[in-house]
């Protein structure tokens, strides 16, 4: 029974949450050894991974936002950790949870204990790791300007009314794009690059993109005449409201350049760059996920 031991890093938001004790509670009747550890402050993520390696835990939770997750992966595979991880969804958006199909509830989430761990890629800006996509341009603002209160209260929608609410302040940048057999240069809206599927509360930017291909989606919006029009399109017509809008391309790195400087947003995490090379590092971590998951390929 050794081989069933895991450690959940739960975000501190969540310590007091009922049922994900419940779900823990209910793993450890089901004979696993199940210990958990509580975020604090910025850094804690990388600790506890490092230490639950040390003590030679082979399965970890993370029990958070899409931050945290990114957190935790990234930790997990800059030790190249054999360890595998298991998702317990619990921010506002779980943008990355959602689209690959991983139950939202603390106990159906613990559940994928059970179920076999694949290797998935990470996304890599630089030496910055991110498990879901990096977003920039517009969509990235809305994002990182969202008020918690207002997720609290609207979830996923909330980054929907920021959006509407600051379409006074958009503004476009000037990039240029390199990689593998494809170009392209001018003023854009938003920018996707995806590991995962979807951003930002629900905006599904690289609608075929999978993580176990060894290659990231790009998604650029160009900046058109009728801004405001384009938004619109983009914030009520989903996907198909994207594919009429946008360039994309499926490419294992692309470089991009921004004289003017770009805000980009990794999973949460705020990243400024005049210049930054984005690439998928094949298999950098085991994660347990529904053997029907729409992000995994077919083989």
């Amino acid at each position: 029974m050794s081989e069933r031991k895991a450690l959940l890093i739960l975000h501190g938001k969540q310590a007091i949450n009922e049922e994900v004790r419940a779900a823990v509670q209910r793993r450890r009747k089901a004979g696993w050894g199940l210990a958990v550890r509580v975020t604090w402050e910025a850094g804690d993520a990388q600790r506890l991974v490092n230490e639950a390696l040390a003590a030679g835990y082979s399965t970890l939770i993370a029990g958070g936002g899409d931050g945290l997750v990114r957190e935790v992966a990234e930790a997990m595979a800059l030790a190249r950790a054999d360890a595998s991880l298991v998702l317990m969804p619990l921010g506002t958006a779980n943008d990355f949870a959602r689209a690959a199909g991983v139950p939202l509830l603390p106990n159906e989430a613990l559940a994928m204990l059970d179920v076999q761990a694949r290797p998935v890629d990470l996304g890599e800006a630089d030496g910055h790791l991110f498990l879901n996509m990096a977003t920039g341009g517009f969509g990235s603002k809305i994002t990182a300007n969202t008020p918690e209160e207002l997720k609290k209260v609207l979830g996923g929608a909330a980054y929907l009314l920021t959006g509407l609410s600051h379409f006074s302040e958009v503004h476009s940048a000037y990039g240029r794009f390199r990689g593998p057999n494809f170009k392209w240069k001018g003023e854009f809206l938003a920018l996707g690059i995806g590991n995962g599927r979807q951003a930002g509360g629900g905006h599904v930017l690289c609608p075929q993109a999978e993580i176990d291909d060894g290659l990231l989606d790009l998604c650029i919006v160009p900046a058109p005449q009728d801004v405001v029009g384009t938004l619109a399109t983009l914030l009520s017509g989903g996907v198909l409201g994207l594919e009429s809008v946008s360039i994309s391309a499926r490419l294992p790195w692309v470089e991009v350049e921004a004289p003017e400087g770009l805000d980009i947003n990794l999973d949460g995490e705020p990243l400024e760059s005049r210049g930054l090379r984005f690439s998928a590092r094949s298999g950098a971590v085991r994660i347990h996920l529904p053997p029907d998951s729409p992000l995994l390929g077919a083989r």
